[in-house]
């Protein structure tokens, strides 16, 4: 899902604790699909008293921000397990991995395929759980992987230098 920069600038606002204390963070998320589900919706939700000491066009930004990327994920069908909307997504601590060789099928077929075992460890700082990721792919699969991670690597080393 590509956000514009106005969008990405408004969840960054959002995710500054400063700004947005948790309960701030939650009433704005829900304000920002009661503006979308009901078309009564009246903008005197956002002056709501635990939103008052932020910036109104900081709160209309975020607001925006939410709503936007809630109709995105509509568009994309994004289901709960592709959303994340939270303080922070989980980060990859440690990565592991290993090569396998397929020799033979459960057919007795013989087969020489290596594949690569690959275990990322992740922290989730909401829930402080650190569960693992593992997934089996072939050298095409792993290459194809490691340019998309360089081109993110890329793009974000492009956006923080502004």
């Amino acid at each position: 899902m590509e956000l514009s920069e106005y969008v990405q600038k408004g969840f960054q606002m959002l995710a500054d604790s400063g700004s947005f204390d948790s309960s701030a963070f939650t009433l704005l998320l829900r304000v920002a699909f009661q503006s979308l589900l009901d078309a009564q919706a009246d903008e005197a939700v956002l002056d709501h008293p635990d939103l008052k000491h932020i910036d109104p066009v900081v709160l209309k930004h975020c607001h925006a921000a939410a709503a936007t990327y809630i109709l995105e994920a509509g568009k994309q069908r994004a289901d709960k397990s592709t959303l994340s909307i939270g303080r922070s997504l989980p980060h990859i601590t440690d990565v592991s991995w290993r090569l396998e060789y397929q020799i033979k099928t459960n057919q007795l077929h013989k087969m020489y395929r290596p594949a690569y075992l690959v275990t990322l460890n992740v922290e989730n700082t909401d829930s402080r759980s650190h569960p693992e990721i593992s997934f089996s792919c072939n050298m095409e699969q792993l290459q194809d992987l490691v340019g998309k991670l360089k081109d993110a690597s890329k793009s974000l080393e492009r956006a923080t230098q502004f």
